[in-house]
């Protein structure tokens, strides 16, 4: 056998545009506001358990401490999203960054550079292929 046909992924990266840029600051901040309602809600929970639990003082410091690393976890999860959007603001017109990754099928031979396979990416703009790059 002297050939053979193997599947390897692309890069595939959107060029940043006006219109992108808006979408990914949209997109996020729209997943920070569920956040806080999500986080409003629990709040709620947590303070509606908390004093079903008042009574019971074998139980409240366990979940004390539940509520807590829920509300720790959340949070954090909010800084994320909250740095994501920092990012997302920062992004430069004209720059290129990751939207995904797809996979191609290729023929292969003895000397063909598995690296430069490797490294094939697919740009976009506006969600239209603009160049092939190997």
């Amino acid at each position: 056998m002297d050939k053979m046909f193997v599947r390897v992924p692309v890069a595939v990266k959107a060029k940043v545009t006006e219109d992108l840029k808006l979408k990914i600051i949209g997109d996020v901040q729209e997943t920070i506001k569920k956040m806080d309602l999500e986080l409003e809600h629990f709040e709620f929970q947590a303070k509606k358990a908390l004093a079903q639990a008042a009574g019971d003082l074998s139980v409240l410091p366990a979940l004390r401490s539940q509520i807590d690393a829920e509300r720790s976890k959340r949070q954090a999860a909010k800084a994320e999203a909250e740095a994501r959007l920092k990012r997302a603001q920062d992004l430069e017109i004209g720059a290129e960054i990751g939207h995904g990754t797809l996979e191609r099928t290729v023929e292969v031979t003895i000397g063909t550079d598995l690296d430069a396979l490797a490294r094939a990416e697919i740009l976009t703009e506006d969600g239209k292929i603009i160049a092939f790059r190997d």
